[in-house]
């Protein structure tokens, strides 16, 4: 290796590091998606509220994480650094702070800021003691000034949380389909916050093209769209088939010409999907269902209806010109159709069912004590054992949101070079049981960014994989963000 080439590699290991990306992941999660999680549950509703008061609102405002402490048996707190943690079985942790208010009559009651839980903090992140200290001073605190952090201390024994590997979300991807009818089938998985709806297109030999996703199963796509209000034909026309000749166009307009009104659409989804109250529930009920479950990345009002349904026009027209040859079958080995989850989007999937569950039993207590006359503070009903042991349970067993096993491993100590190739580990959700092939082979877009010799032997092969060692994982992006960077350089937003 010459001078030139050792200097730059030393030069990006000390800026960047090899668990940059993890530590990154975690403080985002942190900074930003603990905050947005809060507020997608800011809203509590009691069912029972006490008969002199007329409106109760109760509403979660500011969340926030303190320090790692230790709270001794007499009730003292003070720091807990790393090493203390490792030797006495405890977990590095930090308390976390939630605010919340309480409106009685359009008048603010009571605002209370309480310890909701504990929170496991990532060494050498910027929430750690050990974050920003020198070389002499990480020798004083017990530590190796060569460790470069990305796990967390659970019940003293070092676990780190291995990147999963999934399908992209709000991706569509139009391929062969192994079986069933459709010889062609393109899927997405429309995603929004904890919610991960899959939805399908296929055309059957009749021609007609169908929709399914959630509990509707193949809704003829013309009749979606005027559900969504696109009851113009020649619109359609226009989106779907611009520049082709797309002769089952016809077919699925005239599927849906007897349809003239968007209530109508509405009535016969309902009707197929088996509600069988009278037709104005029918119709409010599939159009609540419709907006919070049909591509709910997209919205889930009013106002973005029309918006679903151009771009399901995009989705069908897509789906068209991959069927007939105009553009290839999507690959979804290649890795632009992957997205890694790293600790921070982990941590968010743990924190959002357990503060859902905190939530549920606050409500549960707050309306038992209701029940007696009383109207209770929040600084008395909030059990913040309940989140902690949600969390380190989770953390501890491996045992993950959705189903999933082995996301929270031991971290390898064999050697200092086993230690930096587990930090860097990526898993795919796939069967180690079942073949997959295509999945385990070895992909073009995988050289660097992934490892083309480390997998183990085995059911395993190909199914873990480890990050090259310059590979650098971009995080999510505020769509906010990219809008405004696009609209800065000239381009225009089309509806």
């Amino acid at each position: 290796m010459n001078k030139q080439s050792k200097a730059l590699m030393e030069s990006f290991f000390r800026s960047k590091g090899l668990v940059e990306s993890s530590i990154r992941s975690y403080e985002a999660f942190i900074e930003k998606d603990m905050q947005r999680i809060v507020e997608e549950n800011k809203n509590l509703e009691p069912t029972i509220i006490p008969p002199n008061i007329n409106d109760l609102k109760v509403t979660l405002e500011k969340i926030r994480i303190g320090k790692p402490i230790i709270v001794e048996a007499e009730g003292s707190e003070r720091p807990l650094y790393p090493k203390e943690a490792r030797i006495r079985k405890l977990t590095y942790a930090s308390p976390i702070y939630l605010t919340f208010n309480t409106k009685v009559n359009g008048k603010l009651s009571e605002t209370v800021e309480k310890n909701v839980g504990m929170l496991p903090i990532m060494l050498k992140s910027k929430y750690c003691l050990l974050s920003g200290l020198t070389r002499d001073e990480l020798i004083e605190k017990g530590e190796d000034p060569y460790e470069p952090g990305g796990y967390f201390i659970i019940n003293g024994t070092e676990r780190i949380l291995v990147g999963v590997e999934d399908l992209a979300s709000n991706h569509l991807m139009v391929e062969s389909a192994s079986t069933g009818p459709s010889k062609y089938i393109g899927r997405i998985f429309s995603s929004s916050g904890a919610y991960k709806i899959p939805t399908s297109i296929e055309k059957l030999n009749n021609g007609i093209i169908y929709i399914s996703f959630s509990r509707v199963r193949r809704i003829p796509f013309v009749i979606l769209l005027k559900a969504l209000g696109l009851m113009s034909d020649k619109e359609v026309m226009e989106s779907v088939a611009r520049d082709y000749d797309f002769p089952e166009m016809v077919t699925n307009l005239y599927e849906g010409a007897g349809i003239t009104t968007t209530e109508d659409a509405l009535d016969k989804i309902s009707k197929s999907l088996g509600i069988t109250q009278s037709r104005e529930i029918r119709i409010e009920r599939i159009t609540e269902f419709i907006d919070s479950l049909f591509l709910p990345h997209i919205g889930s009002d009013e106002k973005s209806r029309m918006t679903k349904a151009q771009n399901l026009c995009k989705m069908v027209r897509r789906f068209l010109l991959v069927s007939k040859g105009y553009l290839p079958e999507d690959d979804k080995d290649h890795y632009k159709n992957k997205r890694l989850k790293l600790a921070g989007e982990l941590m968010s999937d743990l924190f959002r069912v357990s503060l859902r569950t905190l939530i549920n039993d606050i409500l549960y207590n707050f309306q038992r004590i209701v029940k007696r006359g009383k109207l209770p503070s929040f600084s008395v009903i909030v059990r913040s054992k309940l989140l902690t042991s949600r969390i380190y349970s989770a953390m501890a067993t491996g045992n993950w949101i959705g189903g999933r096993s082995g996301v929270s491993q031991r971290i390898q100590r064999l050697n200092y070079l086993e230690t930096l190739s587990h930090l860097q580990r990526v898993i795919s959700p796939l069967s180690a049981s079942q073949e997959n092939f295509a999945a385990r082979e070895l992909h073009g877009t995988h050289l660097g960014r992934l490892c083309p010799v480390e997998t183990p032997e085995g059911t395993p092969i190909g199914l873990k994989k480890n990050l090259s060692v310059f590979s650098h994982i971009s995080g999510d992006t505020e769509e906010k963000e990219v809008l405004k960077a696009l609209s800065d350089f000239g381009l225009k937003q089309v509806r």
